[in-house]
């Protein structure tokens, strides 16, 4: 289920048209309160929404979803009519998974739907483990030494980047590109904010993501030199 959040009536008849025809199941609403209304009843694998709304904005209604534990793991793709690098780079730093910038290809829209719907989408993937650091894709849970640690939906995308890709030295913006998104510009300090946060939340296990001076980080067992445990 997609929703779309786009007060143009005529934008939004064609997202919600172009969208079932292609076969994805799609409803649109002009404004926050019909969204979250919708919202409490039903909850949508992805959002289409614009900035620029009546009332409540775009960018104040993500941050509610990220903030909600039962909204944050919600696909968000931002439209707007803005073009400025600043709107873009707000939106992702606050959670969006894309941006998209009107007026826009409805070939496209539907392309970078699948793009990101594929990203999130939880594939048969077993528990990782390294060291008392235990991630479990399908339940969105991690544990550090046997306590559950509460991320971020970014934080743990992040986190099982790196443990999926153990002993691997991977740069900022390797990072950047498959945790952010491919059309991600923002800074590479970026990374380093999360990496510091997700460290302090590991607490003991934090240790086992090393910065590799100049390059970017790296998640290592420092007890096996194998590849990490499968449950």
């Amino acid at each position: 289920m997609i929703y779309c959040v786009e007060d143009d009536l005529n934008i939004r008849d064609l997202v919600v048209y172009a969208l079932s025809n292609s076969g994805m199941e799609c409803r649109g609403f002009g404004d926050a309160s019909e969204f979250y209304q919708a919202l409490a009843e039903k909850k949508p694998d992805l959002v289409l929404l614009d900035i620029m709304l009546p009332g409540e904005d775009g960018c104040s209604i993500l941050e509610r979803l990220r903030k909600d534990p039962e909204t944050e793991y919600i696909a968000v793709i931002m439209l707007t009519a803005k073009g400025a690098e600043y709107d873009k780079i707000k939106g992702l730093n606050m959670g969006a998974d894309d941006y998209v910038t009107k007026p826009f290809s409805v070939m496209e829209l539907i392309a970078r739907i699948k793009a990101v719907l594929r990203r999130i989408t939880p594939q048969e993937e077993a528990e990782l483990v390294i060291d008392g650091l235990r991630l479990n894709p399908q339940q969105h849970r991690v544990y550090a030494g046997g306590n559950e640690v509460v991320l971020t939906h970014r934080e743990f995308q992040l986190l099982h980047f790196l443990m999926e890709n153990h002993d691997i030295v991977l740069s900022r913006d390797t990072l950047l590109e498959r945790v952010w998104g491919y059309d991600y510009r923002g800074e590479t300090r970026t990374v380093d904010v999360h990496i510091r946060t997700l460290r302090q939340k590991l607490g003991e296990q934090g240790h086992l993501i090393e910065t590799v001076r100049g390059v970017g980080y790296r998640i290592s067992n420092p007890h096996d030199n194998g590849s990490p445990a499968s449950l």
